[in-house]
């Protein structure tokens, strides 16, 4: 074990969200720190430190830092090294936190991604124009103030079209247009006044790319399958890893995201990338500096026995890499969300039977009995996930869905 003197720290940006996902990948991420010798500084908005209270737990150390305020957190640990701290690597869960993450990282001097390569992802369309511009296949898309520029967009390219935030998560505010009489109802959904994008649908199955970063270069772990609602709304129903792909289909999708990553500036931490696969062949969606959610995490643990997700991050980043093994999936999971009809839910019944099948590596329930059900239009209407490992893709699949389809949620329209 590491002396006093010598011990890494490591500085974990953002926290956790007081919500399953956020604090079981914290949780994680801590714990395998640990495992390495190193010190854990967690800071994070004070509503969250007080909410998560196993992440505080697992924490040497903890410090209210509002990482939504630009620079807020890259000034708060310059002073901290001033005073006799280090932070030997710096690094982030949540989305929202990642360009604090890079600010913090560049500010004491520890490895990470460029604060400007980080934003250029956050923001879509500039995200798309580098992507464009370095030759990629991109739908066309345009940053709108107002329905007026919304309206001239639709005008000049083919339908249908996509109105989402400029940058948000979850799915929220993101609604499909089939014509121009439906524009006005896609506005409204949207979370704020801010400027918003539209751009062309690209239709064809959808799919994220998983990795991280060593000696500076894209390690894919898996490639995830994904089911979606129907239009006009896109939420994530169902995942599985590895997807069933033809290997030459699959060289292809990890030579573009690689191609991709390397283009956009990123070269520490995880990746999370979204794409389609349509009849021209692969178009890369949005690309995140961050481990994908939706319980990802947990279905390539038990798809790559061994792998250690953050731990592999935290050994990069302190020149402790070890490159020479295999890390593909040996094994097949899955994950399946829960909608029950909208109404109000008076009887749920089958769910303890499903929660105790050995296969289950997550389950989770987020309805209770009087809720009112809502329609799924975005990430938080979801009701309830289970996740399984199996011994094939196709296996994890079947049973994730015959287990959720085992669970009865009787409702009152």
């Amino acid at each position: 074990m590491p002396t006093e003197l010598t011990t890494p720290t490591l500085l974990l940006v953002g926290g956790a969200r007081a919500i399953p996902l956020s604090s079981d990948m914290t949780v994680q991420a801590l714990t395998q720190a640990k495992r390495r010798g190193m010190r854990t500084h967690v800071t994070g908005e004070a509503a969250s430190l007080a909410g998560t209270p196993e992440v505080r737990a697992l924490a040497d150390t903890t410090s209210a830092v509002d990482f939504t305020r630009p620079g807020n957190t890259a000034e708060w640990a310059r002073d901290r090294v001033a005073a006799g701290d280090r932070f030997d690597a710096v690094f982030g869960i949540q989305e929202m936190a990642q360009v604090s993450v890079a600010e913090t990282a560049e500010a004491v001097g520890a490895p990470g991604n460029p604060p400007e390569a980080i934003r250029r992802i956050r923001a879509k369309d500039t995200c798309r124009a580098v992507l464009a511009a370095e030759g990629f296949p991109q739908p066309a898309v345009r940053l709108c103030a107002d329905q007026a520029e919304a309206a001239a967009f639709l005008a000049e390219t083919a339908g249908p079209w996509i109105v989402k935030p400029r940058d948000a998560m979850g799915s929220i505010g993101v609604s499909q247009v089939f014509e121009p009489a439906q524009l006005p109802a896609a506005i409204e959904l949207l979370p704020s006044d801010d400027p918003f994008l539209v751009e062309e649908f690209v239709d064809g199955p959808e799919y994220s790319v998983e990795g991280f970063f060593q000696n500076g270069k894209p390690t894919i772990l898996a490639i995830t399958a994904k089911e979606k609602v129907a239009p006009p709304f896109f939420v994530e129903v169902g995942h599985v890893l590895p997807a069933e792909l033809d290997p030459a289909v699959r060289i292809e999708i990890e030579q573009q995201v690689g191609d991709a990553l390397t283009a956009l500036g990123l070269r520490f931490g995880g990746f999370h990338v979204e794409l389609w696969l349509t009849p021209s062949g692969v178009v890369l969606g949005e690309v995140h500096g961050r481990f994908g959610g939706d319980w990802i995490h947990r279905m390539l643990a038990h798809a790559i026995p061994g792998l250690e997700l953050f731990g592999a991050i935290y050994d990069d980043m302190l020149g402790r890499a070890d490159t020479s093994g295999d890390l593909r999936p040996v094994r097949g999971a899955a994950a399946r969300y829960m909608i029950p009809p909208p109404g109000r839910l008076t009887a749920i019944e089958g769910w303890d039977e499903v929660r105790a099948h050995p296969a289950v590596l997550y389950a989770d329930l987020t309805a209770k009995v009087g809720d009112r059900i809502n329609p799924v239009r975005k990430s938080s209407d979801r009701v309830g996930v289970v996740v399984v490992g199996a011994e094939t893709p196709a296996a994890a699949r079947e049973l994730a869905s015959e287990l959720v389809s085992s669970v009865r949620f009787v409702v009152e329209s």
